[in-house]
């Protein structure tokens, strides 16, 4: 199989030879239609990209497919949210695994090959939600790698035997253990990170801990994440996600954060929040800390809006963060790319002669105008496969 006049994001010209599902060779571009070759297909200079990396989101909270459920928190904090979603959650009627599905076929047909899916447990729950995304993850294998952290939605502590049910978790399948503002949700710092820390060491998983808490507190707890992962060696395993406290202490202060966080190994995912403070991505970066990106809540009990496209997620990373140069969109567009999948452990990923035939194509010149225009994906291919065609998943 043969891609032809497929231009790379270096702006080079190029045939992509596949055999076997992988890049056998990037050749010259031919310059001519090869349109009368069944086993070629012409891309007429369109830009060819990595696939897309999804590093934070949540399959089993979305209602995507479902008629419009209003959201139902009464005020802004996490606590408030978290018991407008047990309201919504008691009402649904349909399984975990048909609206994730839905989600999942939108987010490939967008150019995500890749992801890592936080997924609630707690006292209520047990392992049911677990099971309906480990359903869809064995349902896409063949499209979509799906790693899963098993999340304390509900706190640790305030969810009296979530401890337990997290272990349990990995054991079952999920990949890491998660973790959710250990002072202002569960409100013991320590005996939060104990429980989390504890269940990864014994079972050999990586962290990913959701930290809303601002200020220096948030910042502390932050601090707080990387220390234990440095001590108990597990630097590249331990994520946190959206980390506003970063955002919102003085620079000198997330400056000594970065070189924290960056000895320590401890990555930090953004979304590019609509209304809370950003971390410092490039000051974070420019500190040698990986940052990356996910898309976070797609029409859930929420937050109405998402579609799950990170193309346009890289977009919205870049507008929050001010990013107006097309070095910095490129650091928007690494966060769903590169930048994720180092954090989930993609050794086998990019545009690569022996590399995998996983790319999209896009109607665009540069990895700058990819992300300021975010057009639809003219092609997904998965494994030399066109899986995906103008956003519609074949």
């Amino acid at each position: 199989m043969r891609f032809s006049n497929a231009t790379l994001p270096d702006s080079s010209r190029h045939d992509i030879e596949v055999e076997g599902g992988r890049i056998a060779a990037l050749l010259p571009a031919s310059g001519t239609a090869r349109a009368a070759d069944p086993d070629s297909i012409d891309l007429g200079g369109r830009l060819v990209l990595p696939p897309l990396v999804d590093g934070h989101i949540h399959l089993d909270k979305t209602l995507l497919g479902l008629p419009w459920v209003p959201n139902q928190s009464a005020g802004n904090k996490v606590s408030d949210r978290i018991e407008a979603e047990r309201r919504v959650r008691a009402a649904r009627t349909v399984p975990e695994f048909e609206t994730g599905s839905n989600l999942v076929r939108q987010v490939v047909a967008s150019g995500t090959l890749h992801m890592r899916s936080h997924v609630d447990i707690d006292n209520q729950l047990g392992l049911r939600n677990l099971h309906e995304v480990l359903k869809i993850r064995e349902h896409f294998r063949d499209l979509v790698t799906i790693e899963i952290v098993a999340f304390p939605q509900s706190g640790i502590l305030r969810s009296p035997g979530t401890a337990e049910l997290l272990d349990e978790a990995i054991a079952e399948g999920a990949d890491l253990v998660g973790g959710l503002d250990p002072i202002g949700i569960d409100g013991d710092l320590d005996a939060h990170l104990d429980a989390v820390f504890a269940i990864a060491q014994r079972r050999g998983a990586g962290i990913d801990i959701h930290l809303h808490d601002g200020g220096e507190a948030g910042l502390a707890q932050i601090l707080a994440i990387a220390a234990r992962t440095e001590a108990l060696g597990l630097q590249g395993k331990v994520a946190v996600s959206h980390a506003f406290a970063l955002g919102s202490v003085p620079t000198d202060s997330a400056t000594r954060a970065a070189d924290t966080l960056a000895r320590s190994g401890v990555a930090i995912m953004s979304h590019g929040p609509g209304g809370a403070t950003i971390p410092p991505l490039k000051l974070l970066r420019e500190h040698g800390v990986e940052v990356f990106g996910g898309s976070d809540n797609i029409r859930d009990a929420w937050s109405p809006f998402g579609n799950g496209d990170m193309l346009e997620r890289a977009m919205l990373i870049g507008y929050r963060a001010n990013f107006r140069h097309d070095e910095e969109l490129a650091l928007a567009f690494d966060m769903v790319t590169a930048a994720a999948a180092r954090v989930l452990g993609l050794d086998d990923y990019g545009l690569k002669v022996g590399g995998p035939a996983d790319f999209v194509t896009v109607e665009a010149t540069t990895l700058a105008e990819a992300v300021a225009n975010r057009r639809r994906r003219s092609l997904v291919v998965k494994a030399g496969r066109v899986v995906a065609r103008d956003g519609v998943l074949i």
